[in-house]
């Protein structure tokens, strides 16, 4: 499956489909808080690390590939199937570079200006990123 960036899937999606990604996130992130509330910021940043919209992005992309290709004649269940697969696959690559983005901020915070820290810290998240994303391709 070839990986790509399509803007005009923007248009596909239903004002419904926003607010589920909305809702979800809203849910996450809100259970991510009591979490760090009751029992201490270290261990609720274990889950504000949860992909919020994943769960959500991934069954409205397997449910659209899916659509595409019966709008074709053709089944599309696997085809939707992979498709979420490929964006969970770019999720996990992404969490490798925010791992590397909160031992970083964790470390030079009480050590540098807060902007530089977090400047430094998402540069090496898009850079570690980017870098598992390429060899990802490359095996």
């Amino acid at each position: 499956m070839k990986v790509m960036v399509s803007l005009g899937a923007l248009r596909e999606l239903k004002f419904h489909e926003y607010l589920i990604r909305f809702v979800v996130g809203g849910i996450i992130t809100v259970a991510a808080g009591l979490i760090a509330k009751r029992f201490g910021p270290s261990f609720g940043g274990l889950f504000l690390a949860f992909p919020a919209i994943l769960p959500a992005s991934a069954t409205m992309i397997a449910k659209h590939e899916r659509l595409r290709k019966e709008e074709k004649g053709l089944r599309g269940t696997i085809r939707g199937r992979k498709a979420a697969g490929a964006d969970a696959a770019g999720a996990a690559l992404g969490g490798i570079g925010l791992i590397v983005f909160a031992v970083l901020v964790w470390r030079m915070l009480p050590e540098i200006a807060p902007w530089a820290a977090l400047t430094s810290a998402t540069a090496a998240w898009f850079g570690v990123s980017y870098g598992a994303w390429r060899i990802y391709k490359a095996l």
